[in-house]
């Protein structure tokens, strides 16, 4: 299994391919998911700004394209602010699939929340029943 240093190495990696051009604000993501497989992400954005894709949700897409349903820890790493937190719309996509962690910062100090404490009250399959 993936320790968490190795997952946050993981999505520094991934910050590296991050296309942020206008926000100059490069961030990765790493998922890890129950296999024990880890998908990662980069955050790609767009001059027509709603187009822009994050990184969490770069890496939840990529693993769920590939079949993986149930996730551990997801990862969060940018060079320029160590209290990283993903964004409403990446915190709604987190609990679709219930990622149950979160960790961010760097392999030396890092920081982890639980998905209820970043999204209480989440919408989700109940709402629609």
């Amino acid at each position: 299994m993936t320790c968490d240093q190795d997952l946050l190495q993981a999505a520094k990696e991934a910050a590296e391919n991050a296309y942020a051009p206008y926000s100059h604000f490069p961030v990765g993501a790493a998922l890890l998911t129950k296999t024990g497989a880890v998908f990662t992400g980069c955050n790609v954005e767009n001059s027509s700004y709603g187009l822009t894709q994050c990184a969490e949700r770069n890496a939840i897409m990529a693993a769920v394209s590939q079949g993986e349903r149930t996730f551990v820890t997801l990862a969060l790493f940018s060079p320029q602010k160590q209290d990283l937190m993903p964004c409403g719309a990446c915190r709604q996509v987190m609990a679709e699939f219930g990622i149950p962690r979160l960790i961010t910062g760097t392999s030396q100090a890092f920081k982890e929340f639980a998905l209820e404490d970043l999204l209480p009250y989440a919408f989700g399959k109940e709402q629609l029943e």
